[in-house]
């Protein structure tokens, strides 16, 4: 098995931490898996799959469904973020990728809206004021210092899904209420007003690192919206071309 580094910014010499891919130290005697996890190696491979070996505690069929929008949507993005909201908030559900040099630069918690749920998010909404998280995909914009500290405004890119998240002041964040030690004193981390909320620690490289037309893509299983949205729903063929 992969190596995995849940909860916390990985370590690596490239920027915002990330984990330089290579031979895994677990796995230094084994050629093939060490070869199979070179940036070489995955770029060979479709889009979702790289993402599947980047992150082996993601859900695959999430990470595929990210592949697919992005591939609709810019599939020459160079960051992409994933959030899975069908996951407790007690267990690492965002990660962030390096599209261009096939890494894993993130894998943390994040929180949801007050009205969305307690332990595990079940409601998302559009509507200003609601508390709810937005599920879709998003356009990351600027950074700037707000009264959450250094944030990361969001333009969502889904009409009636999460086009009002610029609006809704939707940004990410780092928060106090994003800890192992919040979890441990309430069985579930703090919630937002709908904003995904990091650790304080990982706010910054985090922010920086998919800020300014990046993508962050957000999951939870709406059989509308999978029904429905134009990011699943492209061109097929463009869209598998784009995957390879």
């Amino acid at each position: 098995m992969p190596i995995s580094f849940p909860n916390r910014w990985l370590p690596g010499t490239a920027l915002c931490g990330a984990l330089l891919l290579g031979t895994p130290p677990a796995l230094a005697g084994d050629d093939f898996l060490a070869q199979a996890y070179k940036p070489d190696t995955l770029r060979q491979l479709p889009l979702d799959q790289t993402l599947t070996r980047l992150a082996p505690d993601a859900d695959p069929r999430v990470l595929r469904l990210a592949a697919r929008a992005l591939s609709c949507a810019d599939p020459d993005a160079e960051r992409l973020a994933v959030i899975d909201f069908s996951l407790p908030s007690t267990e690492p559900r965002l990660w962030v990728f390096d599209l261009q040099r096939r890494q894993l630069l993130f894998e943390e918690l994040v929180s949801h809206g007050q009205g969305s749920g307690n332990a595990m998010a079940e409601t998302f909404s559009n509507v200003p004021e609601s508390h709810q998280s937005s599920i879709g995909l998003f356009r990351t914009m600027n950074s700037y210092q707000g009264r959450n500290g250094y944030s990361l405004r969001l333009e969502g890119l889904e009409p009636g899904v999460n086009h009002l998240a610029y609006e809704r002041a939707i940004v990410i964040h780092g928060a106090d209420y994003v800890s192992e030690a919040f979890i441990e004193q309430t069985g579930r981390l703090g919630r937002s007003h709908g904003c995904p909320a990091v650790r304080q620690e990982v706010a910054a490289p985090l922010i920086d690192s998919i800020k300014e037309d990046q993508y962050l893509f957000t999951y939870y299983p709406d059989p509308e919206w999978l029904a429905s949205s134009d990011f699943f729903h492209c061109d097929r063929d463009e869209a598998q071309l784009a995957l390879n």
